[in-house]
Order: C-alpha cells, then sequence, then structure tokens
C-alpha cells in the first residue's frame, strides 16, 4: 500500500509503486479531468501540481510521492467556486476542443502562485511545455494575465 495526498486527502492506493500517477489520478480514483496526451512527458496534457510545481503525470511513479501534496484539475475549484485562473479561462473563452486545458490550467495555476503578476517573457516560459493543437495560445496568454489581475 502507498499512501499519497491528492486535493487534500491523504489516498491508499494498492497499485504497481512504478504506475505513473496520470494512470493511477484516471484508472484508480476516477480523477478524469488530468488527460493523456502523448505519454512522454513532451506536451503537457497530463499537467498536475506537485507541492505547488507544475508536473507531468504520465511518466511520474507513485513511489516517488510519499509526503508530497498532489493538486489536480479537480482540486482547484472551492466548493463549486472556480479558481480565479478556471475564471479567467471562462471569460476570455480559452477552449476550442478543450483537451488541453486541464494542463494549461494546471501551468498557468503553477505559475501565478510563484510569480502573481508575470511578465509576457514569464508566461511564455511557464507555457511553452504545453501543447494546444487548436492554437489558442493568445486566448491563453490573455487569461493568465486576467488572473493575474484579478
Amino acid at each position: 500500500m502507498i499512501t499519497i495526498n491528492i486535493n487534500g486527502q491523504a489516498r491508499q492506493l494498492d497499485d504497481d509503486p512504478q504506475t505513473p500517477l496520470l494512470w493511477v489520478l484516471r484508472d484508480s480514483l476516477d480523477l478524469t479531468g488530468t488527460k493523456y496526451g502523448c505519454g512522454i512527458a513532451q506536451c503537457g496534457a497530463c499537467t498536475v501540481m506537485l507541492d505547488g510545481e507544475a508536473v507531468r503525470s504520465c511518466s511520474l511513479p507513485i513511489a516517488a510521492l510519499s509526503g508530497k501534496q498532489i493538486t489536480t484539475i479537480e482540486g482547484l475549484s472551492n466548493n463549486g467556486t472556480l479558481s480565479k485562473v478556471q475564471q479567467a479561462w471562462l471569460e476570455e473563452d480559452v477552449p476550442q476542443c478543450g483537451y488541453c486545458q486541464s494542463g494549461q490550467i494546471m501551468s498557468a495555476t503553477a505559475l501565478l502562485r510563484k510569480k502573481p503578476s508575470p511578465n509576457t517573457e514569464d508566461i511564455d516560459q511557464a507555457m511553452s511545455g504545453n501543447i494546444c493543437r487548436c492554437g489558442t495560445y493568445p486566448r491563453i496568454k490573455k487569461a493568465i494575465q486576467r488572473a493575474a489581475k484579478s
């Protein structure tokens, strides 16, 4: 048994310790907001926060997570109230297909926790590892800037 903390709750898992966090979230815990994209930590669709840092869950074995705080997209809202990043995403009409958006939101949230008033370069650097096939990058940047102001 492995115990990990996800969205503020200790969860006991009977999964193989080398199982990537992504598959534990989706298959064992039914937290399906985190998406599978490439499986090699390149696209960002599977991004979650680990102790406040954006990380790729597809390549992170659960054995490495003891004592760490994991936040998924499901853990951002508070009693039905969207986080400021989620709200800005809606206000800027960011998603087109929406598949990459949970990873994008997690990376943006981690950025704003680290740098509450990021400049354009900070945003570009923090978001450079998240791929959006629909190309909504200008709206993503606007949403991050909006969230930073709220």
